[in-house]
Formats: C-alpha cells, sequence, structure tokens
C-alpha cells in the first residue's frame, strides 16, 4: 500500500516516491489568481450566477505584484474581466484587493446558453499600468431544469453541498451527507426494510450502499421513497471498466435520492493509473452533469495531485484506533519509506484526523488548486490485525468534530453495521450536525475559522467558528484522553449572548468577549451558538 515495501533488510533506504512538494520559489510576494463559479452548476430556471475571485499573496503560486507609488483608487487592485471562451464575451468587468478571498460578483444568467455540456470560461487581469498579466480559467454548468430525481450542487465559497428533489420542494437546501458505507452481505441483501427503517430513525442522512441497481434494485428503490436517506452510489468495484460505468449512471441518475457517485476507492494505495478515476469522472459527467464525483484516498501523500484530480467531494480514510503505529503485522516498521500499519503515517490518536486534513489543504496550495470539498470517513470497526478495538464514543464524536473543524462538509462512516453502541453515537451526533440550528452554519456559513486559545501545557484544544446570519457557531474539541485543567478561555469579543448548546455538556459562561469553562473534560466534544452585536 502507499508504494510502501513490507522486506525492510532488503530495502533499508528506499524511497516510495509521489511526494507533494513545495514549488521553487520564484521572489515575491506573488500574486495568485483563481476563479470559480460560486456554485458547481447553475439552472436555466435561475436569472444570476455569480463567481468568486480570489487574488492572494502566495508563497507558492502566482507573478510578482509590482511596486506602486500610485495613489489612485486602482493602487493594489486587479482589474479583471471574466470572459466566454466561446466568443470572449465579457461576463463580469470588475476590480478586486490584492491579497483577498472571496469576492463575489453576479452575472446574468440569461447570457448563457443551457447545455449539458460544461462552459469554459476565461478571467484576464492587470494592475493599472497594464502589465504583468493574469489569467486564470474555470468552467461552469448551466444545466436544463428538471422536476425528476436530485439534484446536488456544490458551494465554492463554503465548500458544502447543495440538494434538491421534491421532497425539498425542488429548492435547494444545506445538506451534511451523515451516514455509512452500508454493507452488502449482512444488511442490504436481505431485502428487508425493517433494518433500512431502523438506519433512517437513527437520524442518518445518507448512505453509500455496497452494491448495484443490478443487484440491489429493490432495497435502493424502497430508501429513495420511503426514507429521507440520501445515497452515494457505489462505482469503485468496475469504475475502470467505462461500460460498467455507463451502465450503472443510466440505471442511477434518476433516483430522486442520489446526491454523488463514488469511483474510485484509494487509487493511491493500489497505485491505480491516473488516468483511471478522470476517465471515469468525464464520462459521469457527460451521462449525468448534476451529480457530484467522490474519490478515496487513503495515502498521506502518495501523487495527491494526480489522484485527487478527479474527485469533486475527497473523501479521507484515516483509521487511526487501536493501531499499532510503529510496528506492522508483516513484521516490518512503519514510518515514511516502511511498513503498513493501517493508517498511513498515523500515531495512532484523534488528532491524526487533523494532520491528514491539513496536509491536504497544504498540498493543494502548493499545487495552486482551488480547494476541494472534502468529506471524512471516520473508523467505525477493529479486525484485520490492524485495529485491535473500535474507537469509543467519545473518540468517535471527537475525529468527526475534529474534521468538521478543518473543514469536512460530510461523515460516511466505514462500514454499517456497526456495533449497537457505535450505531447510536454517530446518529447522536447526526441528528445535531444535520440539524437545521447547525447544518446552515456548516454548510453555509463562513468558516470554518480557527480560534486560537492559549492553554498552557497542551495543544490538543481545537476550536473553530461559522458566522452566518448574525450569529455564530463555536466548535471546541478537547483532544486529548485527560482533562484541561485551570481553564479555557475562547475568545469572541463580538458575542453578545449564549443562543443555544446543540451539542455537548460543557457548562460555558459568556463574559468580558470570551467564553469561559474552568474544567475542559477529557474528550470533550461541545458546540455553541452565539448572537453577535451588529
Amino acid at each position: 500500500m502507499c508504494n510502501l515495501p513490507a522486506d525492510f533488510p532488503r530495502y533499508p533506504s528506499f524511497d516510495p516516491g509521489g511526494q507533494t512538494l513545495p514549488p521553487p520559489v520564484p521572489g515575491g510576494p506573488l500574486l495568485q489568481v483563481l476563479v470559480q463559479p460560486r456554485y458547481s452548476l447553475y439552472l436555466d430556471s435561475e436569472q444570476y450566477g455569480e463567481f468568486v475571485v480570489n487574488a492572494e499573496l502566495s508563497q507558492f503560486q502566482g507573478t510578482p505584484w509590482p511596486n506602486t507609488t500610485s495613489t489612485s483608487k486602482w493602487a493594489n487592485r486587479l482589474i479583471f474581466s471574466i470572459n466566454l471562451v466561446e466568443d470572449d464575451e465579457p461576463l463580469v468587468e470588475n476590480t478586486v484587493a490584492v491579497n483577498s478571498t472571496g469576492n463575489l460578483f453576479r452575472f446574468e444568467l440569461s447570457r448563457l446558453k443551457p447545455s449539458l455540456d460544461p462552459i469554459q470560461v476565461v478571467l484576464y487581469g492587470a494592475p493599472e499600468e497594464g502589465t504583468p498579466t493574469w489569467t486564470a480559467t474555470t468552467s461552469l454548468f448551466y444545466l436544463p431544469d428538471k422536476t425528476d430525481g436530485s439534484i446536488t450542487r456544490i458551494d465554492n465559497l463554503h465548500g458544502g453541498l447543495w440538494f434538491r428533489n421534491a421532497a425539498t420542494n425542488h429548492q435547494f437546501t444545506p445538506f451534511f451527507p451523515f451516514g455509512f458505507y452500508a454493507s452488502y452481505d449482512g444488511f442490504l441483501r436481505t431485502n428487508d426494510t425493517a433494518p433500512i427503517d431502523h438506519y433512517s430513525s437513527l437520524g442518518l442522512t445518507a448512505m453509500t450502499p455496497l452494491t448495484t441497481f443490478a443487484d440491489s434494485a429493490a432495497v435502493l428503490t424502497y430508501i429513495s421513497a420511503h426514507t429521507p436517506v440520501r445515497l452515494m452510489y457505489d462505482l469503485r468495484e468496475g469504475y475502470k471498466n467505462l461500460s460498467y460505468v455507463r451502465a450503472n449512471v443510466l440505471a442511477a441518475r434518476a433516483s430522486p435520492a442520489l446526491f454523488a457517485y463514488w469511483t474510485a476507492d484509494e487509487p493511491d494505495g493500489w497505485q491505480d493509473p491516473f488516468a483511471a478515476p478522470e476517465q471515469a469522472r468525464d464520462l459521469i459527467r457527460a451521462l449525468d452533469p448534476y451529480h457530484p464525483v467522490a474519490v478515496t484516498l487513503n495515502c498521506a501523500d502518495y501523487y495527491f495531485g494526480p489522484y485527487s484530480a478527479a474527485a469533486d467531494l475527497l473523501m479521507a480514510d484515516v483509521y487511526p484506533i487501536g493501531i499499532n503505529s510503529t510496528f506492522s503485522k508483516w513484521g516490518t516498521v512503519c514510518n515514511a519509506t516502511y511498513g503498513d500499519c493501517g493508517c498511513d503515517r498515523c500515531e495512532g490518536v484523534v488528532g491524526d484526523v487533523v494532520t491528514r486534513l491539513e496536509d491536504w489543504a497544504r498540498f493543494e496550495r502548493y499545487l495552486g488548486r482551488w480547494p476541494k470539498t472534502k468529506l471524512f470517513n471516520p473508523q467505525a470497526f477493529h479486525g484485520e490485525d490492524y485495529w485491535l478495538r473500535d474507537p469509543s464514543t467519545e473518540e468517535t464524536w471527537v475525529m468527526i468534530a475534529l474534521a468538521v473543524n478543518h473543514g469536512a462538509k460530510g461523515s460516511i462512516a466505514w462500514v454499517w453495521p456497526p456495533s449497537d453502541v457505535l450505531a447510536e453515537a454517530h446518529g447522536k451526533m447526526a441528528t445535531v450536525l444535520t440539524g437545521e440550528d447547525v447544518v446552515g452554519f456548516i454548510v453555509g456559513g463562513d468558516g470554518p475559522r480557527r480560534i486560537e486559545v492559549d492553554v498552557p501545557g497542551t495543544e490538543v484544544v481545537d476550536v473553530a467558528c461559522w458566522v452566518a446570519g448574525g450569529k455564530m457557531l463555536v466548535s471546541v474539541v478537547n483532544g486529548g484522553y485527560v482533562p484541561v485543567e485551570g481553564g479555557v478561555e475562547v475568545p469572541v469579543p463580538n458575542a453578545t449572548v449564549i443562543e443555544s448548546t446543540p451539542w455537548g455538556s460543557v457548562q460555558w459562561k459568556l463574559e468580558g468577549g470570551k467564553l469561559s469553562v474552568p474544567l475542559l473534560p477529557a474528550l470533550a466534544t461541545s458546540m455553541v451558538i452565539l448572537n453577535l452585536r451588529g
């Protein structure tokens, strides 16, 4: 796995290759300009679209911004236009401040022609002096509206998913997929609807059934017709066979529960051809441009760039609980060049989730990419001589909360059915994170933004916040196995009152622009909603 050999004595200094390294820095500051449509797709029933423009100073990508002594209103602003590639017709002409991100610019969708093919767009930009120049490209879908099936689109500003079908009155609603990969044997194969009803009753909102319509049409149709559970369709067994992909997409695309397709499962670990996930994605988009495509990666960093390129949704397999992180069942050490210990380059702690997601974000900056939407695949199992035990309830909640704090927009655990304890744990958290009070923050809010907390003697307290509608959601996690004593203070200077505590039992006090608690229990997870001044 991940090109790591098992024969340590034979290969004492083996380099597995595939590392994602920072590019040479040509001198700076560099201005990197990126553009994306606000949403991954628009419909011809909508009047306006938006572009998001980032003009950020970077250590790794871009062109040096010229020194200027100008005092005009255009000083330190990029003057740009966003044009259709087809006829060079400008959709947007405006300016953006240097070193700013998340800038929104509206345009009329009537200037586009509805099509099932992506529309190519280019941004041209320059300072007021006219040189140097910047170019950035992207594409968008402007699709014919439809009333059958479902539609999922990605918010490229905040990264979350928005879903619509008949059950949402054909209105896009924020969607945080929270569920499990669901086994065929021992669950879906029985064609018994009672276990499916139980799954749904726990509050789980999503499922990746490990089966296809060819084998399980009745049960998949039942899920669509009788539960609110939404489906990520599994193509992993034959995603390199485009005839297989075609047949399955044609079978699944009209399902009102479908929210995404899943193609490559750990292609980095299996060293699949780089082109295979992209070929599958391109065919899926041609057959069904109304749904995104997911790819799961296993390795900490083995050709991250090529293997993640085909993902609209990038999913992280991080299974750290109960492993021996230093010595494998194969009789080798586990380090950056050797060994398979069940979780690549993990330490066997809940914080491995943070490391993986933050590494991915860093790699994307190296590569000069717009960030992919991330989903987290929590561990809900043990065995195979890698994992000696299941995660506890508290470890489960901590890993999911840490993933959300670091940008994950969904949680699909491996694998259902788990223990009754873990089924209940996931269901309890799903009910809150997908509930109306919280999902609007996590999917559509401004965030997550880090809040630095100074807790002497420990670095395991992790805090993030989201802002939406004059309110703030604050998520606090103690990733340590002992309580944090001596008090924890979280700065929230614009907060006026605690509106609610949707998750956790920590009793916070708001005073002097700070949330505080005298003791933060071991493996505590807490979410607080605050009203903001102004």
